[in-house]
């Protein structure tokens, strides 16, 4: 069993554990806390309060996710109170001396991150904001100081905002905990962005990728489960087109879950994975799941909670329900959750699984054809202001009272100020606008020709806090106007019998023509007897059809002088 007890006014689990003894200190506080501007508070702080520790001779950890901020250690119980002690010491009074240095760590690890096929995922349903702020590099860093470092440990981090956990057999002596007093903070309410779903987004990444919102509950774990085992014999076994196939469930705070689930390809299977990827989700959302893929599924998770050593295993989700107010089964309870998941039920959670899904497929690829809809990769919104032209003659910028427009000649961007996440700014005058709903829109004053007010009038616009200034470039990086280059217009409707009719039309011009100059010579030149004056007659008809002959020559002459 977990006890539930108190130590220093912090809510603390303990359970039993045959191993080492290790214990952990989560608070409700991540990444989705923050804003675009803000990006990397939270982690910074983390990174301050370990810092000061070194090296240890034992196991110490910090992470930050989305909803949560946890510091983990595993030693014997007076290293484990001394770290845990140690690190709210340090969270109450933290080491600004190392401000910077932690900073450019942190810089360091993002930019050694591997991309990862699942990392975009998040900013496509969520923005620039909350849970999308994950796909996000860390911006905020440069622009923090210890103040606001201070002021977010004061609000966040604080006795009622978290909860300890230890798999041991007793609290460790010792144990204090200098944290603030404050309240239990909420996890944030969930963005959406896609106007639709089911939707689907292209990246570059060789896998295809589900993302879905589901509510919380164990039949939704399950599916989880019962997608993998599919996939995996759909896609690997049966096609051999994946070698990777794995499926996910993971409670987002709120009382729902993002499930998600990946399938990798080689570039020229890519085509046969996405098809196979969409004809499992049809599968099971039609109701066709296998009774024995049901059957395993709970056989599986069953075994995992016949060990000795599950009460301790849970104890950081356990930790995680405490805070968000959400329920904690016991073993028992969960049991007879699991045995009473039903092919119906699967049914169900296929079903809100498809109707929130979010698909990545490879680049050069789409998913209408299976009902998925394009996510936004562009503002339905076209703001009124001054237009300023593009140097090479293929976009126009629009600056208004309300925001800014990038008029294109495919689809418009447009950020309104009041919706603005950010603004990247350099200080050789560039910009680049990302609104909420995640649309970036980037402004080059070199590529435009912008009034010298134009860019102060933005900055103007948008509040400090929302302003992330970016390193200084070098010259060669600054992008430059290229030289518009006229391409020789093409005859226009020309087609392959106007050669030959010039031609012809030539040839009876001469003919005719010549007819008409010598006729009309001879008329003139000679007295003109009685009986002979319709000769006149035909003279002028020989003049008509020489021009008539002539029209086609004289219209396409006049095309070629108006294309000049």
């Amino acid at each position: 069993m977990i006890q539930h007890l108190d130590v220093d006014g912090v809510p603390t689990l303990l359970a039993p554990t045959g191993g080492p003894m290790h214990a952990g200190l989560t608070f409700r506080v991540g990444t989705a806390d923050e804003t675009l501007a803000r990006a990397g508070t939270t982690h910074l702080i983390e990174h301050l309060a370990l810092a000061p520790l070194g090296l240890a001779d034992y196991h110490v950890n910090g992470m930050t996710a989305p909803a949560f901020t946890t510091f983990h250690t595993q030693g014997s119980e007076t290293d484990i109170a001394a770290f845990l002690t140690a690190v709210c010491g340090h969270l109450s009074d933290l080491p600004v001396a190392r401000l910077d240095v932690e900073k450019e760590i942190l810089r360091t690890e993002w930019s050694s991150r591997g991309a990862a096929a699942m990392d975009e995922i998040p900013l496509w349903r969520y923005g620039a904001q909350d849970f999308g702020l994950s796909s996000y590099p860390e911006w905020g860093l440069g622009a923090l100081t210890a103040d606001d470092l201070r002021e977010w440990t004061a609000r966040w981090f604080t006795r009622e905002n978290a909860v300890l956990w230890i798999a041991g057999e007793r609290v460790p002596a010792g144990l204090r905990f200098a944290l603030p007093a404050g309240v239990r903070q909420p996890v944030p309410a969930a963005s959406s962005v896609l106007p639709q779903t089911p939707a689907y987004f292209v990246n570059g990444a060789r896998a295809v990728v589900l993302d879905s919102v589901v509510r919380r509950r164990t039949a939704a774990s399950i599916f989880a489960g019962v997608l993998e085992r599919e996939l995996y014999r759909s896609l690997r076994q049966d096609a051999g087109l994946s070698y990777t196939t794995t499926a996910g469930y993971e409670p987002r705070g709120d009382g729902y879950a993002s499930l998600r689930a990946l399938a990798d390809a080689l570039s020229e299977k890519q085509d046969a994975v996405l098809g196979g990827f969409i004809d499992v989700l049809a599968k099971l959302r039609v109701g066709r799941i296998e009774q024995a893929d049901l059957d395993a599924t709970v056989a599986k998770r069953e075994d995992s909670l016949s060990t000795a050593e599950v009460e301790a295993a849970r104890l950081p989700s356990y930790a995680l329900n405490v805070l968000t107010g959400e329920p904690n089964p016991t073993i028992d309870e969960h049991r007879a959750e699991l045995k009473a998941v039903s092919l119906a039920d699967l049914h169900e959670v296929a079903g809100e699984v498809t109707a929130s899904a979010l698909l990545m497929v490879p680049g050069g690829h789409t998913a209408d054809w299976a009902g998925f809809a394009a996510a936004p990769t562009h503002s339905t919104e076209i703001l009124q202001g001054t237009t300023y032209s593009s140097m090479e003659g293929n976009a126009a910028l629009r600056i208004g009272a309300d925001g800014v427009t990038l008029l294109r000649t495919d689809h418009p961007l447009t950020v309104r100020y009041d919706d603005c996440s950010a603004v990247l700014v350099w200080p050789d005058g560039a910009r680049q606008l990302i609104g909420s709903d995640a649309i970036a829109l980037h402004i080059e004053p070199t590529l435009f020709n912008l009034h010298p007010a134009a860019i102060p009038a933005i900055d103007a616009k948008v509040p400090d806090d929302r302003q992330i200034a970016m390193p200084a470039r070098a010259p060669d990086a600054i992008p430059q106007p290229k030289a518009v280059v006229r391409q020789p217009t093409k005859p226009a409707n020309s087609t392959w019998w106007e050669v030959p009719a010039m031609v012809l039309s030539g040839v009876g011009v001469l003919l005719v023509g010549g007819l008409s100059v010598l006729l009309t010579l001879a008329m003139l030149l000679t007295e003109t007897e009685p009986g002979e004056e319709q000769l006149w007659g035909a003279v002028v008809v020989l003049w008509l059809l020489t021009v008539i002959l002539a029209l086609p020559i004289v219209k396409r002459r006049r095309r070629r002088r108006r294309r000049r």
